[in-house]
């Protein structure tokens, strides 16, 4: 039995699989389609039926994470409307996707775009740009509230380019858990956001507890902290 045959994915899927551990440990330029072919126990003309040509494949690779990290988040952000939550939802949500069972496709996906031609490029980049479009609204909230810097390109590039960063330095059974890891980030690149929601909610306890509107230390009447809903 080959290993194609051996393999429970369908064969597009476990070529693109195959192609992705090749293109992150070797590089797209000196990984060959004959290299791909033999880890699947196929010939290289197996792999052109499925892709004309060997961009095509990493442009396949690209778009596929990128439609997976979208759709991770978007499954994360159901039912979350507080802006904490769907800022600690998108960190985490984004964490898994990258660090996760497709690790060589999304650091191909961050990391390989440049081997692509300008047409090419141009294609990866518009899946790319309409992922870190769902950031925007979130962040543009935050900014709104002073809860962040108001060049909300800004803050999401830096968002993002340290999510991004962990493909580089994170080992599955180190001393976090993704868990722990989102959490951990999410309060270090929106502190704001964190102490805000922690203040509110002090705020609301205290006024549950004494039966007045809920205000910030020390404000007055108007005065009342930022609501985050």
């Amino acid at each position: 039995m080959t290993k194609e045959q051996n393999n429970p994915l369908p064969r597009r899927d476990a070529i693109l699989a195959a192609a992705a551990s090749r293109f992150r440990r070797q590089g797209f330029e000196r990984t060959s389609v004959r290299e791909i072919a033999q880890a699947m126990g196929m010939t290289s003309g197996s792999i052109f039926y499925h892709f004309a040509t060997k961009e095509e494949l990493l442009v396949a690779i690209m778009e596929e994470g990128v439609r997976d990290i979208m759709q991770s988040v978007r499954d994360g952000l159901a039912g979350e409307t507080r802006l904490p939550e769907r800022l600690l939802s998108m960190v985490r949500s984004h964490l898994k996707a990258l660090l996760g069972t497709r690790l060589d496709a999304m650091t191909v996906l961050l990391y390989e775009w440049r081997s692509l031609s300008p047409t090419a490029q141009t294609r990866v980049m518009a899946s790319r740009d309409a992922y870190e479009a769902l950031w925007t609204a979130p962040i543009s909230e935050a900014a709104a509230l002073g809860l962040v810097d108001a060049d909300v390109v800004l803050v999401r590039q830096t968002v993002l380019g340290a999510l991004n960063w962990t493909a580089q330095w994170y080992r599955p059974g180190g001393r976090l858990d993704i868990d722990t890891l989102a959490q951990r980030m999410y309060t270090m690149l929106f502190p704001r956001v964190v102490a805000s929601d922690v203040q509110g909610a002090a705020c609301a306890s205290r006024s549950k507890a004494i039966g007045t509107p809920s205000e910030s230390p020390g404000a007055g009447p108007s005065e009342t902290v930022p609501s985050l809903n």
